[in-house]
């Protein structure tokens, strides 16, 4: 641990910031169904409003799944400590508390998270001194803003990295299946229980904090563990085939205590994004990282925007009384067959030796 103790920072700053987005889901569910549909446990209308290149930099090769995990885990924990707080505020505390808690993730960010790249010979870095001269500067502002351009990454860019490793490609494919299938659950998941179960703000509470904490142990104590002794392809495949089991059993969950019985197979499927994020730092050079972790980020914002648009539709069609067959839990079982397409692709992802940051570098 001693060894990862250059990323504190963007440790604290990754839990303030995960605090406050997780302390609110469990109160959303109930908000948004007293506006909407006053007094019942179904509305099929809520559904359509649910809609890391620093890691990389300060960490060798041999030990970036490791940090990538411990970078989750701290995730995690904020997710445990931000339900667990909404169990003690009331649903209006829990947004004013929230709201100061994500400002003080970027304040903190701000003030004690360096850039990690100290070479402007490399890439313009995020937060250097030189861009904040540039504004005070008035005469070398159009300097800056033409060299801070030719640094962002082009669409020429993301081919060249699509292309230049097969690795890189299937993990980019990866990304999408499974951001869109968790995408998909986490936005449809709380209708159907409530729904199904009539859970209110307090059993969503609960089952998070279950699905936390299994996940923390995880990220923390397990994955710096096995991901040396299986790599990061195997630990990868396993964390998307239970994460794949364990929304078809949400789907079919027969009584109340099932999706308790699944928010523990979090033990073992927090191991996916982890292992994405290592296996494509490992596809490029150093000074490539932000490209290659912001692509990846990219695939994973476009799947945010697709998961709802085509799970949405479908939750709220079989959770309302048109329904063509009994099956509330069929738009999850769809989720799981997303999360399925990934775990296949997964398995053909082989170990290669990383692609040369130049390949990239000399489109500039």
């Amino acid at each position: 641990m001693e060894k990862l103790s250059g990323l504190s920072h963007l440790f604290m700053t990754i839990f303030l910031h995960n605090f406050a987005a997780f302390m609110v889901i469990p109160a959303i569910t109930d908000v948004t169904m007293a506006a909407l549909c006053p007094g019942k446990d179904e509305c099929s209308i809520a559904i359509y409003f649910s809609g890391l290149q620093h890691a990389a930099d300060n960490v060798p090769e041999g030990r970036r799944a490791s940090a990538f995990g411990i970078l989750s885990g701290i995730g995690s924990s904020a997710f445990v400590c931000g339900t667990l707080s909404t169990r003690f505020l009331s649903t209006a505390s829990t947004f004013q508390v929230a709201t100061a808690m994500g400002m003080l993730s970027a304040v903190y960010m701000r003030v004690f998270l360096p850039d990690s790249i100290v070479n402007d010979n490399l890439s313009t870095p995020i937060m250097s001194e030189g861009k904040l001269d540039g504004i005070v500067n008035q005469d070398e502002e159009s300097d800056k803003k033409i060299q801070m351009f030719k640094t962002l990454p082009s669409i020429e860019d993301m081919l060249v990295l699509l292309k230049s490793s097969l690795t890189f490609s299937q993990a980019a494919i990866v990304s999408f299946f499974s951001t869109l299938s968790d995408v998909g659950l986490h936005a449809s998941l709380l209708y159907y229980l409530k729904a199904r179960f009539h859970f209110n703000k307090d059993q969503f509470a609960d089952l998070m904090v279950i699905t936390g904490i299994a996940g923390t142990v995880s990220q923390l104590l397990l994955m710096p563990i096995l991901a040396p002794v299986l790599g990061e392809a195997k630990l990868l495949s396993i964390g998307l085939f239970f994460n794949c089991v364990h929304m078809i059993l949400y789907s079919i969950a027969w009584s109340f205590w099932v999706p308790y019985a699944a928010a523990l197979f979090s033990l073992l499927y927090v191991f996916s994004q982890p292992c994405i994020r290592s296996i494509v730092s490992k596809q490029v050079g150093p000074c490539e990282q932000g490209k290659a972790q912001g692509f990846i980020s990219g695939i994973g914002s476009f799947a945010n925007v697709a998961s709802p648009l085509l799970f949405s539709p479908l939750t709220a069609l079989f959770l309302s009384e048109r329904a063509p067959f009994n099956f509330p839990g069929f738009s999850i079982m769809c989720v799981g067959f997303a999360s399925m397409i990934a775990f296949v692709q997964s398995l053909m992802i082989r170990a290669f030796p990383p692609i040369s940051s130049e390949r990239v570098s000399n489109l500039h």
